[in-house]
């Protein structure tokens, strides 16, 4: 008996059965760098794949560098390493989980940037070239100096329209001469400077602040203005396709750009704008270049 007993002690019984929920599955990523295993990625986070940087992870599920940095205590963002398991979502959110959702990759969009063309405001100098026409009064870009390049360039351009070739061959106009123009003087004092191309270009007549300052010949006031250094307040006026008259050193200016002007009529006031003494510096231009006033003005 004692020996039956024993025997059914020793015999096998069957081991209980125990349901249990399986739990879910994760994503096995193989680990890098000699890691000890593979790096298991789970919701709410992201594997760090080769060529992967903060900021493209950061893009990639819509959050800041920032947070990422604060949620997974990192100090130095060039520091990633493959393998390494970033968190994506903040601390105790687990992805959403508590919604069901999961966290989405955020797709990166690229929108082409329209180019903006800005139209280029370009200021007269001043040392021979060109007369300017057409300008605006203080121009934004300040005074500049003067240059040849710098007058050519600022030359009033004509709408050119095309006509048939001449059946004579044109004739040169010839220069005129004083006595053959209807030039005058444009103020009444002493002459004080004389035309010498290379250092002055027109004529210096000496008077007081106030003075009137004249158009010499009838015209259009193609320039009223202070935008070319060492010429002070400047009157440019075009009188035909070929010759030009410039007034420096007004201390008021009596006219603006599009106006009408007749020979004898006060368009400023004498003054030392950008002059070491009151004076109005009077040039004349044919086909832009300077000649000598003397040669064009009555004798007196």
């Amino acid at each position: 008996m004692t020996a039956a007993i024993l025997t059914g002690c020793a015999a096998p019984r069957p081991a209980p059965v125990r349901e249990s929920t399986t739990p879910p599955a994760t994503e096995a990523l193989p680990s890098s760098g000699g890691a000890a295993g593979p790096a298991i990625r789970q919701e709410g986070t992201h594997v760090v794949r080769p060529g992967d940087t903060l900021l493209g992870i950061a893009r990639q599920y819509g959050v800041t560098v920032k947070d990422l940095t604060a949620w997974n205590s990192i100090t130095d963002r060039n520091q990633i390493q493959v393998g390494q398991v970033l968190r994506v979502v903040p601390p105790g959110a687990n992805g959403n989980a508590a919604t069901g959702a999961a966290t989405q990759p955020v797709p990166a969009v690229t929108q082409p940037v329209p180019a903006v063309t800005q139209p280029v405001e370009v200021v007269p100098g001043r040392n021979g070239g060109e007369m300017p026409g057409g300008l605006k009064q203080d121009p934004r870009g300040g005074k500049q100096p003067y240059s040849d390049e710098v007058w050519a360039s600022l030359r009033p351009k004509a709408n050119v329209v095309p006509t048939p070739p001449p059946v004579t061959p044109a004739v040169p106009e010839p220069d005129k001469a004083a006595g053959e123009t209807s030039w005058m003087w444009p103020a009444n004092g002493q002459l004080v400077g004389t035309f010498d191309e290379a250092t002055n270009k027109g004529v210096d007549i000496a008077g007081k602040p106030g003075d009137p300052v004249l158009a010499s010949a009838g015209g259009k006031v193609v320039y009223s203005g202070a935008g070319l250094r060492g010429y002070g307040k400047l009157v440019i006026i075009k009188h035909d396709a070929n010759y030009l008259t410039a007034y420096a050193h007004n201390q008021q200016l009596l006219v603006k750009e599009g106006d009408s002007v007749t020979k004898g009529q006060k368009i400023a006031e004498l003054g030392s704008t950008d002059a070491d003494r009151p004076k109005v510096h009077f040039e004349i231009r044919k086909q832009g270049r300077p000649v000598d006033p003397l040669k064009y003005l009555p004798p007196r």
